[in-house]
């Protein structure tokens, strides 16, 4: 589900392939590479949607050829935040990437409404996939990274997605566009992200296209030792649907 803080495409993503004149019997990873870390932050902060408050969020990724199976999970300090574990299966090839993610939320959500007229909510245990029942949200992407400018478009096809107001599946989906720079010896990066037509998954109702984030980070390494330094990141974040604005930050481990 990763946000401001833009963890979750470091589980969506693997690491670029070498493209170019390296010949592509070269470019192969051709050893599994595991990786496991994460982040402290002030604020869960997820296109545009304020999830949470102080939040740790552990990641595991293994890969292998381009593949990779990625866990990455979010955990509030106060009983009131949202808690997510999301599962995801991706493929990358130069900066080409396409993803499958199954996120899992412990808040309910609205799914439908019955032959009755009445509100159909999505049970929050785990293991509870029924259609119309489940607290999971399934999720496909598909993006390429000029380099100078990164693309993604996020589509929900199943489970606890948002639904129009005539109580039918909205296939929920979101644009992103990501350009980085580099400015006063830190990396920083421009954000926007757009939902195209009508659902109540982000922002609580969008009647159709609207700008859901807008945002501009910077990450830096903060020296501890001569041989040990941990990243750190901040974010300023305005979402021109709710009017709302954030700043979080955050560490890595």
């Amino acid at each position: 589900m990763k946000t401001t803080i833009n963890k979750k495409m470091r589980v969506i993503t693997v690491a670029l392939l070498l493209s170019g004149l390296v010949p592509s019997t070269m470019m192969a990873q051709d050893k599994v590479e595991a990786s496991v870390g994460a982040d402290l932050v002030s604020g869960y902060i997820w296109r545009g949607q304020d999830l949470g408050g102080v939040s740790v969020q552990p990641s595991l990724e293994i890969s292998y050829k381009g593949f990779s199976l990625g866990a990455w999970g979010s955990v509030g300090f106060e009983s009131t935040d949202t808690k997510e574990f999301d599962l995801t299966l991706g493929y990358s090839i130069g900066g080409f990437s396409v993803s499958v993610t199954d996120y899992w939320f412990n808040t309910q959500v609205e799914t439908g409404i019955d032959d009755d007229g009445e509100t159909i909510f999505a049970t929050n245990k785990y293991f509870k996939y029924g259609a119309h029942s489940t607290a999971h949200v399934f999720e496909a992407q598909i993006g390429y990274d000029f380099g100078p400018l990164a693309v993604s478009w996020y589509t929900n096809f199943a489970g606890a997605d948002g639904v129009k107001e005539n109580g039918k599946r909205a296939y929920s989906s979101y644009l992103a566009l990501s350009a980085p720079f580099k400015l006063g010896g830190l990396d920083w990066t421009v954000d926007l992200g757009m939902v195209p037509w009508e659902t109540t998954f982000y922002n609580g109702y969008t009647s159709g296209f609207c700008v859901s984030d807008v945002s501009l980070g910077a990450s830096k390494d903060i020296k501890i030792t001569d041989s040990f330094s941990v990243p750190a990141f901040a974010k300023v974040s305005v979402n021109p649907r709710t009017e709302g604005a954030y700043f979080a930050f955050g560490l890595s481990f």
